[in-house]
């Protein structure tokens, strides 16, 4: 496949990291997938690397350069990643379940598939503009969907913390929220961020990754901006983002090679 991508991560004003990041492709395919540990639950940057290192352990084990269904493939994973999440808290006798957010896209067959979980976001970067991006599963969304709040009144609001649906944290409470495939065309973007990325800046400075020469170098002056205008109350930060045209680096390789920011392990006994 022909794509430049870059992923970043700052660790804000807090203490522990608790954002993950890693992309994976083959000849044929290319996957991106970003996971926030929640931090009001217990060991959410474990969480967080259950989630990401079930999807790179998944997409390694693709018997063939494309997924079979890219639908099934995500919905799955994801649920996949949230049982490991039970399993691995039992396991260890945590005394509680992590959580953790998670969002995930695939780029395949001239088609861009996306799930997620929580209120890390999908952007679909083109022409400088946000083509398409994802719903939050949290209470400041069902807000603004019932017009109590704006959608500039999210990002400040006290309880944009609260999530209503993540892996980990409630059994019975997850889902997986699968978008329509959307159709590729050549120079779009892909962008993949949590929370700490999104709430800061603007769609417009969002957008301008889908068209700058430098798109690794802009994507890291958002994160300083995005952690900056937070100061000390800066959360976690962390970007995957990837270009698709013709004009970038072709990733040849016999086998799905994964990629994470920074090498995270994964967690013991997973």
């Amino acid at each position: 496949m022909k794509f430049a991508v870059h992923q970043a991560n700052h660790i804000g004003g807090r203490k522990y990291n608790q954002d993950r990041v890693g992309y994976a492709y083959t000849n044929d395919a290319l996957l991106l997938v970003l996971a926030d540990g929640m931090g009001g639950h217990l060991h959410g940057e474990i969480a967080a690397q259950i989630a990401v290192h079930t999807f790179m352990r998944a997409f390694a084990r693709l018997e063939h350069s494309r997924v079979k269904e890219p639908e099934v493939f995500l919905r799955a994973t994801m649920r996949a990643g949230h049982d490991a999440i039970f399993d691995y808290a039992r396991a260890e006798s945590l005394g509680g379940n992590p959580g953790t957010t998670c969002v995930a896209a695939l780029v395949q067959d001239g088609q861009i598939w996306c799930a997620h979980a929580g209120d890390s976001r999908f952007y679909l970067l083109r022409e400088n503009k946000v083509a398409a991006v994802t719903r939050d599963h949290s209470v400041v969304q069902q807000w603004a969907d019932w017009g109590i709040i704006s959608a500039d009144e999210m990002k400040t609001h006290p309880d944009r913390n609260k999530i209503t649906n993540c892996l980990g944290g409630v059994e019975d409470m997850f889902y997986v929220d699968v978008a329509q495939p959307a159709a590729v065309q050549s120079g779009d973007t892909v962008l993949l961020c949590s929370d700490g990325f999104w709430s800061p800046l603007t769609d417009e400075e969002m957008a301008k990754l889908s068209s700058v020469p430098a798109m690794s170098q802009r994507l890291d002056e958002l994160i300083e901006m995005a952690v900056y205008r937070e100061g000390a109350r800066a959360d976690n930060t962390t970007a995957v983002v990837a270009r698709l045209r013709d004009s970038e680096e072709e990733h040849g390789t016999k086998i799905p090679v994964c990629v994470m920011l920074d090498e995270q392990p994964a967690p013991k006994n997973f």
